[in-house]
């Protein structure tokens, strides 16, 4: 099946804990009679953790922010294209579910709450119960609530070749700078509330967008640039331990060089094996990022997943 014949579309389990107990919402949709799980086809531009929130939005009308990846379901249309869809794990809030203005449209004719249970009963697709299996050993393995750190790389710079001044100050070059504004959705997906980067300016740069969206400073700091590192001052230990044991979702711009420390100092920080899957979420083409999910009762428990994502910019 060629790349041309395939519909990309995102979606989520999301989920809710009442009284204590865990409910899952499951969608009704009219057109089809059916029951599954939110998703939607990618809209152009979008990323798929972009999609994945905003469908989730739409179709449940509650807004939320996405945590670890559950995994791509792969089914045949009938128009003969296959269909690709990636899920994430995403948390309701009880102020969310407050806010949302959902009511019955041409779609979407309903929206439940359910177990578990009830809901292997329910959905209508060998492929939504696989994903919602996935989901099931998150918390049959005691990380279903999780937070992220994101290992950014900025924006393609301006060439050195092209550049008279100080290194760390050298800008972006235009693409850096679509870069820069093609990020900033697909991080909010995330909910970060913690923006820091080195000093340098193609880093503050590429971050700038979500400071802008989000309302959150950019905290910036010498001990991930790429000159205290290549000088022997960094202090990658200490930002990352401080992002981890804060346990509120992070992200970390940074430089080429550097982002493998960060990825290693992560998986040190969390008692996690060491291996090859951490070198490749650290080799990031400019501007893309590796989302590292990390238990929220216990951090120490090791990495719950990584993911990596790269902008169309």
């Amino acid at each position: 099946m060629t790349a041309d014949l395939a519909v990309y579309a995102a979606g989520g389990v999301v989920w809710r804990l009442v009284d204590g107990k865990l409910r899952v919402l499951l969608i009704h949709r009219t057109k089809y009679r059916d029951v599954t799980l939110p998703k939607g086809k990618v809209d152009p531009g979008e990323m798929l953790v972009e999609t994945a929130v905003r469908e989730i939005l739409e179709e449940t009308g509650i807004r939320t922010t996405l945590g670890a990846p559950l995994g791509v379901s792969r089914y045949t249309l009938p128009s003969g294209k296959q269909k690709i869809v990636h899920y994430w794990s995403a948390a309701a809030t009880d102020e969310a579910i407050r806010a949302s203005a959902f009511v019955p449209n041409d779609e979407v004719s309903g929206v439940e709450w359910v177990s578990l249970k009830k809901a292997h009963a329910r959905l209508s697709y060998p492929v939504d119960i696989e994903i919602l299996e996935h989901f099931e050993r998150l918390l049959d393995d005691g990380v279903l609530r999780t937070f992220p750190i994101i290992a950014l790389r900025h924006g393609k710079a301006l060439s050195r070749d092209d550049w008279d001044g100080r290194d760390a100050l050298r800008p972006l070059a235009p693409r850096g700078k679509a870069q820069a504004k093609a990020v900033a959705g697909p991080l909010q997906a995330f909910g970060v509330r913690r923006i820091v980067s080195s000093t340098a300016v193609r880093c503050t740069s590429t971050v700038a967008p979500l400071s802008k969206a989000t309302g959150r400073r950019i905290h910036e700091t010498d001990l991930i640039s790429q000159d205290a590192w290549e000088d022997g001052t960094a202090g990658v230990r200490e930002v990352v331990g401080r992002r981890v044991r804060s346990g509120k979702p992070a992200v970390l711009c940074s430089h080429g060089p550097v982002l493998p420390e960060i990825l290693s100092e992560l998986a040190l920080a969390t008692g996690t094996m060491r291996g090859s899957y951490l070198s490749d979420a650290a080799a990031l083409e400019t501007g893309s990022f590796s989302v590292v999910h990390i238990s929220a009762t216990n951090p120490g428990s090791g990495i719950v997943a990584i993911e990596t994502h790269a902008p169309k910019a």
